[in-house]
């Protein structure tokens, strides 16, 4: 069988991922990045289409009547059109719960930035003041403890538990707003306003939707504390970024870390660029090695159960 791998740099940019896998699986057209008036085209004859973030429409599918199969280096399936794929007879299949720790750490990563203030104390020591300083311990840059806190956790799959999981470990106290009641939640489980009232940090976790688009916005943002931080790791499409901009330089809220943003790679004018309080990271919470390599190993065993007859991981 032949397979167009339409944006394997998004998955293997350092080069650190062997593409001995996918060869196991039949004839290989690897292709860096495909712009989306190449998409056709570098699918060609193609029996298996795997990307990314690459956009499969339906003209595209009308294109290449030989596609059979079509599997994602991702959780997310917005990219593809599941529902002309299925009346198409094509199976789409995608990636779940490959990145859960890894997420998982990257929030811990920013809440302890945020608390612990590594950053700024690294900065102060780099610039000799505790060299200057008449005690033995330098702390004018406030820290706080975990411990007590409330964590606010938006989506309950396995990334929002796992984090859940860890701030627990923590001491943090644990409030959940989710879609469906989940019947083994050991937590409070709330509305998002609640949540959002409550929470010390406020932590997305679930997917873009009709209904969770731009609901990052005004509304939501002016129910937290001036002292609570925010943190997206789901999409940056959950997020109004002119109204988080607005809400980070009014100080409705103290910080806010996001790893997506709605247009990426990041427009030169987005309205997050140079805020103080907003620290962003380039989409690299999914990204240790790890974490790639397991992402791969998932797409050719999703390959492998399709080829089987029995297709794992099928959103559509």
């Amino acid at each position: 069988m032949k397979i167009a791998v339409l944006d394997w740099y998004t998955v293997n940019i350092s080069g650190d991922i062997p593409v001995s896998q996918l060869q196991e699986l039949g004839d290989v057209n690897i292709i860096p990045l495909t712009p989306p008036e190449k998409t056709a085209e570098n699918i060609g004859d193609a029996d298996i289409v795997l990307c990314n973030k690459v956009l499969i429409t339906p003209e595209v599918m009308d294109a290449c009547p030989n596609i059979k199969y079509i599997g994602l280096f991702a959780t997310g399936f917005n990219n593809v059109d599941i529902a002309y794929a299925a009346k198409k007879g094509i199976p789409v299949c995608n990636a779940g719960q490959y990145s859960t720790n890894a997420v998982a750490q990257q929030t811990f990563a920013y809440i302890l930035d945020h608390f612990s203030k590594i950053r700024d104390y690294d900065k102060a020591v780099r610039n000799g003041e505790w060299e200057r300083s008449p005690a033995f311990s330098y702390f004018p840059i406030p820290t706080a403890e975990l411990a007590g806190k409330t964590l606010s956790i938006v989506g309950y799959g396995s990334i929002g538990r796992k984090v859940a999981e860890i701030g627990h470990a923590f001491g943090m106290n644990i409030v959940v707003s989710t879609r469906t009641m989940p019947a083994d939640c050991p937590y409070e489980i709330t509305d998002m306003l609640t949540a959002a009232e409550k929470a010390d940090v406020l932590t997305f976790h679930c997917p873009l939707t009709e209904q969770t688009k731009g609901i990052i916005g005004k509304e939501l943002l002016s129910h937290m504390k001036p002292s609570a931080m925010l943190i997206n790791t789901a999409r940056g499409g959950i997020v109004n970024e002119p109204e988080l901009a607005d809400a980070l330089r009014n100080g409705t809220i103290s910080a806010a870390y996001a790893d997506v943003l709605e247009k990426e790679p990041m427009s030169p004018d987005t309205p997050l660029k140079n805020i103080p309080n907003c620290i962003i990271t380039p989409h690299t919470a999914w990204a240790p090695l790890e974490t790639r390599q397991r992402l791969v190993d998932i797409v050719c065993d999703n390959i492998r159960a399709w080829q089987n007859g029995s297709p794992k991981n099928k959103v559509n």
